[in-house]
């Protein structure tokens, strides 16, 4: 209901699931809880209000997994529809979250279950969603110096990953209010801050290479209120790198 825009009521919700099961309104609350917590880790979108919950069971596990295969759940919780998608160039930018040392607890199922919605791999295969997100940033960079009284950068500002093509090692040009390079290559998913996302080994030595002007444009949330933060190389003081693909030769 939440991911359509209707109304609802939590507390009734609530009540209504106590007439189909015998539990009390906290042990429902801690229950959605937890269902958030296994949203989360697959980076797709949380109920508001209710806060992530950890030391789920893996019945509850193996029940978000059949709902999420199954055809009654909402195609926008798992896929991204343009039709939800604002028409507002504005990209608020906040604060990176800090990098967690240790990986949080896991069990099989859990990691089952993350493996077959890789949430990294489902929002790189979705080209509309990497194209929106670029084409969010690229208008929000020409706003923001026309704020600035910089028309003069804003009207330089270029889509170079549309205009030229994949390969530069960077999505778009931008420029500072004194006029130095931007270079922002985007990363845009549906989930939260912390989603997982796919780094090319190309992107990642151009982040070396021009250390003093590109910048990781991490878009999150884009199907609901999109928000963004950059990251400034080296990358691996923010991030933890795995690799995940090998080239193999003969």
């Amino acid at each position: 209901m939440e991911l359509a825009g209707k109304p609802f009521v939590k507390s009734h919700r609530n009540i209504a699931l106590q007439q189909l099961i015998n539990r009390s309104h906290a042990s429902i609350e801690f229950k959605h809880g937890n269902i958030s917590a296994v949203l989360e880790r697959l980076g797709l979108p949380i109920i508001k209000g209710y806060k992530p919950r950890e030391n789920f069971q893996g019945a509850l596990i193996e029940g978000v997994g059949r709902y999420l295969g199954s055809p009654s759940r909402p195609a926008s919780l798992v896929t991204f529809d343009e039709a939800v998608i604002g028409d507002g160039a504005g990209l608020p930018i906040v604060d990176p979250p800090n990098l967690v040392v240790g990986e949080k607890s896991s069990t099989q199922p859990l990691e089952r279950l993350v493996r077959k919605f890789d949430p990294a791999a489902r929002d790189a295969r979705n080209r509309s969603l990497g194209m929106r997100g670029e084409e969010r940033a690229f208008h929000a960079e020409r706003l923001r110096l026309s704020a600035a009284g910089r028309e003069d950068l804003a009207r330089k500002v270029r889509w170079v990953a549309q205009e030229d093509g994949d390969g530069a090692g960077y999505d778009i040009r931008s420029y500072g209010l004194d006029g130095g390079e931007r270079l922002l290559e985007v990363k845009t998913t549906l989930g939260h801050a912390r989603t997982p996302f796919y780094l090319s080994s190309n992107e990642l030595a151009f982040s070396q290479e021009r250390s003093d002007a590109f910048r990781l444009l991490r878009v999150y949330d884009f199907a609901g209120s999109a928000k963004a933060f950059e990251l400034e190389p080296p990358l691996t003081d923010h991030v933890r790198l795995l690799p995940t693909a090998y080239r193999a030769s003969l």
